[in-house]
């Protein structure tokens, strides 16, 4: 009897061992496909901005600072699930950016639930150009129609935006319009397409307003002789951005995401989340 006990006892112990051996083995599968779907899901959750513009959008060297396009600083207001791709390029209108080829190569790369932001109008206006020049009720509308159709051909989400204002004043220091009907034929557009869309235009005009002749000059490429050794001579510009311009100009575009309820706000820096908030 005693023998049996002690056998019945080791089989017992045998078992629980099996059980434990058993449980430990399921429990670090789990662990790891657990891991596996977060990995998967958190690259899953990369998102890529993909930016169609002219010069105020685009990338510059350090033998051109402080000059800076908006999207060369608008990284940095989102957190890190978001990746920026600015394929904008100086001089290009709506029309000469797709003759030239870069919306199609563009296209090659962006995918299901990537956005295109769609900022053009400065050189459209060009009317001694025409290689760039476009009609605001027509040419123009429809070149842009093409980056929308071109978005969404690939799953993408396309969002326009106004062309943000230049550094214009009246004799009494109120920011004046400079795009004539440009702004007006991309809202059309956005409604005719139901096309998310950011008025820059309006954006940067009113903070224009709110800083006034003197503190805008900050915000453009207007630097004393001797400033800065890229521009020995200096510069008066009321075209293109210094950093800290740039810096507002994005702000501009990511206050406009979040107002327009894009799915992107959600990847909107925390700090700014908050800020945006306190205007409410």
């Amino acid at each position: 009897m005693i023998k049996i006990r002690k056998w019945f006892s080791k089989i017992i112990s045998l078992l629980l061992i099996i059980f434990i051996s058993i449980a430990i083995i399921i429990h670090v599968n789990i662990s790891k496909a657990s891991e596996a779907s977060k990995f998967a899901s958190e690259e899953e959750a990369i998102i890529t901005i993909y930016l169609a513009g002219d010069s105020t959008v685009s990338h510059y060297g350090i033998t051109l600072a402080p000059r800076k396009g908006w999207g060369q600083e608008i990284a940095q207001l989102f957190n890190e699930n978001i990746i920026i791709k600015n394929h904008a390029v100086p001089k290009r209108s709506s029309k000469s950016f797709i003759h030239e080829g870069r919306l199609t190569d563009l296209l090659k790369n962006i995918k299901k639930g990537d956005y295109l932001f769609i900022q053009f109008g400065h050189n459209d206006e060009k009317e001694e150009d025409p290689t760039r020049y476009t009609l605001p009720d027509t040419t123009y509308k429809s070149y842009l129609k093409q980056y929308i159709n071109g978005a969404r051909s690939k799953g993408a989400i396309p969002v326009l935006i106004t062309p943000v204002e230049r550094r214009r004043f009246s004799p009494d220091g109120h920011a004046l319009y400079s795009h004539g009907k440009y702004p007006l034929a991309m809202k059309e557009l956005a409604k005719e397409e139901n096309v998310p869309l950011i008025d820059l235009t309006e954006k940067s005009k009113a903070m224009y307003d709110r800083l006034g002749p003197k503190k805008t000059k900050k915000v453009f490429m207007w630097l004393d002789a001797g400033m800065n050794p890229n521009y020995p001579m200096g510069i008066t510009d009321n075209t293109h951005f210094q950093e800290y311009g740039a810096q507002l100009i994005a702000y501009l575009v990511v206050e406009g995401i979040y107002e327009v309820d894009l799915p992107l706000k959600h990847n909107i820096d925390q700090d700014i989340i908050i800020k945006l908030n306190s205007k409410k």
